[in-house]
Parts: structure tokens; sequence; C-alpha cells
């Protein structure tokens, strides 16, 4: 691409489009960044650079860039039938082959899938599920939902009220009412002299603590990523979601498990909710179901919710695409990818152990204030000079290492003070060695 070119892009996207999460006015200031084509796991900007996305995409390109089998799926899917509904009596063969594939690999009792465009929408579906079961068992007044603190569940008003981090919520003068926030297993962040495991003991505590101040009888779920990716891969330490999710039942709280994130391998198990044996009344899914390649999400709901919810009548909720048939043979083909190569088991047994050993080699370096991941994700804590006590809120070291990773050729996200890494299945050691030296090198240049 030419640099007149690009600079013609830049005025027309400076014009006329909004970006999500963007500091709009310092964006423009040096230029939209303009990504044009993708392979493996490497993107090209428009000036010709290549660059190691280390984060696969927004936690989503599993399967890496440019599969030639998704795409031709895609091809021959819209040839044959580009959409149609699912409303009216009506559906379409890869929305009927994606949910019976669905419910083979979901957790035991997750044998219904509602279809939708995203994870926001997937947890907006999963809410009005859970109303609307509450209402049939004659429970009406159980419409109070929990989720964590640092956790992220989406961006719809339901969705960002759930989410538990307030540079999402507080711009729009939420949380709604009725979402209550408990507290997340975040050690590093809470600072307390408690170790790891008995921090999660005492979140667990607290959490029965505030169900008790809410009353059970008024608490319809909670909402829980197996890993916090977007809050800051945040880990579980042993024995904290076990307790969580048995607090749930004791207290007739559905348990969801949000799996946009952890879906479909990343953690080195089809879902995380099989690590831990978490036996979820719904889980939501979303990125990895295609690997990015077109939008979908899906809302798995438990045999009894979905029995109730089914003989109860019309039901009265859906979207436009959902069970978008392109969609739908996207993901399936993205399935047999992730099946055929042996993703899923390379992320458990090769790539995603020695991704951890790299990562944690900078535990103890000056610029780390802690190490943390699972499988085939992971972040750094970062320290200014002056230590953990010098960290300023107003200037976040997570967006500047993240610039200057950039710079180096690799793609990180930067999370208030942190970096968060995830990056394709289908990366190799030597790719991994190039990712990390280049985070080696920004946390030289951060201290510059």
């Amino acid at each position: 691409m030419t640099e007149e070119m690009l600079q013609t892009l830049q005025k027309a996207d400076q014009a006329f489009h909004l970006h999500p999460f963007t500091h709009h006015p310092e964006m423009h200031a040096q230029g939209t960044h303009v990504i044009v084509s993708g392979d493996g796991c490497f993107l090209t900007d428009a000036t010709g650079r290549r660059l190691l996305d280390g984060l696969a995409g927004l936690w989503c390109v599993n399967v890496g860039y440019g599969r030639r089998e998704i795409v031709e799926a895609v091809h021959q899917q819209m040839e044959r039938l580009s959409y149609y509904c699912s409303f009216f009596n009506t559906s379409n063969e890869p929305a009927i082959r994606l949910a019976e594939r669905l419910a083979r690999l979901a957790p035991s009792r997750l044998h219904h899938t509602l279809f939708c465009n995203s994870g926001s929408e997937a947890n907006e579906s999963a809410l009005k599920v859970i109303r609307a079961w509450q209402k049939i068992r004659g429970k009406s007044g159980k419409t109070k939902i929990l989720s964590r603190s640092f956790s992220y569940h989406g961006v719809t008003l339901a969705a960002t009220s759930m989410t538990g981090l307030p540079g999402c919520y507080q711009p729009f003068d939420l949380p709604l009412p009725g979402f209550v926030h408990v507290p997340s297993p975040h050690h590093y962040a809470a600072g307390t002299s408690l170790n790891p495991v008995a921090y999660g003991k005492w979140c667990v505590d607290e959490t029965a603590r505030i169900i008790e101040r809410e009353r059970p009888e008024s608490i319809a779920a909670i909402f829980v990523e197996p890993v916090q990716g977007a809050g800051g891969v945040i880990v579980p330490p042993d024995g904290y979601l076990p307790a969580l999710r048995q607090l749930a039942r004791n207290n007739d709280i559905l348990f969801v498990a949000d799996e946009v994130i952890t879906g479909f391998g990343r953690l080195g198990a089809c879902f995380g909710s099989e690590l831990w044996n978490l036996d979820p009344d719904l889980m939501t899914l979303a990125k990895g179901i295609t690997s990015g390649y077109l939008p979908l999400g899906a809302t798995m709901v438990s045999d009894e919710i979905a029995a109730a919810v089914l003989n109860a009548g019309y039901f009265a909720h859906g979207f436009t695409y959902s069970g978008h048939p392109t969609a739908a043979a996207a993901a399936l083909a993205n399935l047999d990818v992730i099946e055929k190569e042996k993703l899923i088991p390379r992320v458990r047994d090769q790539i995603g152990p020695y991704f951890q050993q790299a990562l944690r080699k900078f535990a103890g370096h000056p610029a780390v204030g802690e190490v943390r991941g699972h499988a085939l994700i992971g972040a750094l804590e970062l320290l200014p000079r002056g230590g953990k006590s010098a960290l300023d809120p107003s200037n976040p070291l997570g967006a500047k290492a993240a610039k200057i990773a950039r710079g180096e050729g690799v793609i990180v996200r930067g999370i208030r003070d942190l970096i968060a890494m995830s990056p394709p299945f289908v990366i190799t050691e030597t790719e991994i060695d190039q990712l990390f030296a280049a985070v080696s090198r920004t946390l030289d240049r951060l201290w510059d």
C-alpha cells in the first residue's frame, strides 16, 4: 500500500469510524494502524511490516490466520445458502450440525445451544434464559446476578453491569440495579498478607457473606470465567473454583461458566470447566468457536433448564443472525482443524508448557512484579523503577509497554499495569522465542 493510500484511509477512519475501546484523539494523532493481511501467527500492516500476533487477534484466532479449510467452507456455504434465519420453525444444516457437535464436546448436562453473534450476546441470552427459568419454576424473586471484580462479560447494558472493571461500567453509569460484584481471587492486586490459596478461601467466604446479605432467595446466578482473561489473566488458586461452585449449589444459585476466552482449547482442555469439574448449569461461548473468522456466539443450557423453557411455550428471544448458516459452517470447519491437527493436546502437552516455561523466566526480572498464566495464556505484571508502590494509575504501564512491543515487532495487550499474551495454538517454539525476545527488549525499553 502506498503512503498516499494509507493516509487517505487514515483520514477516512478519523472522519467516519468510531472504534471500540479506543482513545480516539491519541490514536488519530499518530494515525490509525491499518492491518492488511494475516498468515499463520503473523499480521502485515499497511506499511508492509510483519508483526507476530501474541494475542491471537483478541484472544480468538486459535488456528491462526489464512486457514484455507475455513475459507473454503465459508465460500461453499455462501454459494449454497448464504443466510436464512432460525425463526418461523426453520433451521439450516450447518446450525443443526454445530449444535449437535457442541453437545458432544460440552460438559455432560449441556445439550442445548442458543446461537447469537458474540460473547456479549451469549451472556445476555443466558441472563434472559435464567430469568425465564426462575419465573417458570415460581421463583420470580430470584433476579440478582453475582459476578466478580476484574471479570469481563461483555458490553451490552446487562453484560457491562456484570463486568467487574470500573473503566468499562463507570462511563455509562452502570451497573444496573440487581448486579452484585463479589471478590476475585486476584492475590497480586489485593496486596494481602495471605498466600494465594488462603486468599482464595477468603474470597469464597466473603462471597458467602455477600450472598447472605443479599439473601439467597433473591439471587438467580453467578457468572464465572474459569480464568479471568481481559481482567488480567487471573488464574484461580487451588481449591477456589470447586469451593465457589459448591457455594452456588448450596444456595440454589445457577452457575454460569463464561468460556468466551477459555473455550475450545486455550487452557489445554476443550473447556476450562473440565479442568476444575465445574459442571456448569449454563456455558457461554464465542471467539474460539470460529477462531474469529466470522462472528458467532453460543449459550449452552442444561437439560433441566432447556426442558422447562422449551415446554413453557413460545420462546420470545433470539437474533436475526442466530444460527447463521455461514458462521456455523465456519465454526464446523474450525473445529475440524482443531481436531484433525490435535491442537488441544498440542496446547496441553507441548506448546503450552513451552510457553509457560518461557513466560516464567521473567519471574524476578526487576520490571516484573508477578508472572501468571496457564497453558497458552499468560501475563506479566509490570513495575516502574520505584517498585509497586510507585505505580501511577493515571499513567498505566500496560498500554505503554504494548506500544513499545509493537515497535519491537510483536502484539501483546496492555491492561492496567500488565501485558497479556494468548497466541494462536499453531505457534511454534521458535515463534514463542521470538515473542519473548521482543518482550524482553520491551521491558528494557520500558525502564529507559
